[in-house]
């Protein structure tokens, strides 16, 4: 473990205590929050609880009140009705102490002074936070170096790639060793290795015990990295439960194949294939002249009677794979959106 999550584990152990087979305390209680704006509804009735080292996932459609939960969690806005509780204690009022629990890694980098260095950039937050000086430089350099920043620490935040500037973002995020790190849409946009070293930094920080709410669009990164799932639609709780479980809602329908029969194809392989199916799917070609397909199994029909049919019509099934993933497609099953 970094420098940087030594004190933030020390002092959740402190805090949540460690009975052995005690059940992770809440830093987290949200209980029947709403919000509206204009009369649209953004949150209705939105309960979760995240434990101690705990990574808690909302999913959910653009619009379904990710962002706005979270900023209500930050302090930055007040809910409509419901409570939100931290440490057991209300945070009505946004007392400095709780504030100062909670760490916010915002969507976008906006929040960042670009004309000057990921340090100067630090310094400038730490003291807002009422560091010293020479507080404020040290707290500084040492996070930076937890996010692998170190050797760009003096350089103009403006010459840093798009993923620096995500670490960055976590890196303020943790001036005040918060309790709560509260994440934004931190990889949507970045390439699969930029994702991946921000989902690890993260995971470490878990690791130290820290509460992690980690809101994305990214649907199969959840997988082998959140604990539990809050799934979002209309500001409505769809889901609540852990990966395996959201899973579970997954009822596949497309499928992507690729077939041979003889030496058919283009439209003469697509014709065979049609006919061979016609009672249990549909089928749209890829690509001309391709042995790719996408396969819809019809409202009575399963794949294996699918494949069956396929294999009596003399066709050699060379791949068979699901259109969506497991977790895509319980997310358009439960929340009726492909707009993930």
């Amino acid at each position: 473990m970094t420098v940087a999550h030594a004190a933030v584990t020390e002092r959740n152990r402190d805090i949540a205590g460690t009975r052995p087979g005690a059940p992770r305390a809440a830093v987290v209680e949200v209980d029947a929050v709403s919000k509206r704006f204009r009369g649209t509804v953004a949150l209705d009735g939105v309960s979760l609880r995240v434990g101690y080292g705990e990574i808690h996932a909302l999913l959910g459609p653009n619009g379904a009140g990710k962002t706005t939960l979270l900023r209500i969690l930050a302090g930055l806005m007040t809910p409509d009705g419901g409570e939100v509780y931290v440490n057991g204690m209300p945070t009505a009022g946004h007392p400095r102490a709780l504030r100062n629990a909670i760490g916010l890694v915002p969507a976008g980098d906006r929040s960042l002074y670009l004309r000057i260095s990921g340090l100067e950039n630090l310094v400038f937050f730490a003291r807002l936070y009422g560091l010293s000086k020479r507080a404020a430089f040290a707290k500084a350099e040492e996070i930076l170096a937890a996010v692998s920043l170190a050797e760009a620490a003096r350089t103009r935040v403006g010459h840093y790639s798009h993923g620096m500037q995500k670490r960055l973002s976590v890196a303020r995020a943790l001036l005040t060793d918060p309790e709560i790190l509260l994440v934004d849409e931190a990889t949507h946009d970045l390439d699969p290795e930029g994702a991946r070293r921000i989902r690890s930094l993260v995971a470490e920080l878990a690791a130290g015990r820290t509460a992690v709410v980690w809101a994305t669009q990214r649907l199969d990164e959840i997988r082998g990295f959140a604990d539990r799932v809050t799934l979002l639609g209309h500001g409505r709780t769809c889901f609540q439960g852990t990966v395996p479980e959201l899973m579970e809602h997954s009822v596949p329908r497309r499928f992507l194949l690729r077939v041979r029969n003889g030496g058919q194809t283009g439209r003469r392989l697509e014709e065979s294939l049609r006919v061979a199916l016609a009672s249990l799917a549909s089928v749209e070609r890829v690509a001309a002249e391709s042995e790719h397909f996408l396969l819809a199994l019809r409202d009575d029909a399963v794949l294996g009677d699918a494949l069956g049919a396929l294999v009596e019509a003399r066709f050699e099934v060379l791949a068979c794979r699901q259109e969506r993933s497991e977790i895509e497609d319980a997310f358009v099953a439960l929340t009726g959106s492909p707009d993930a």
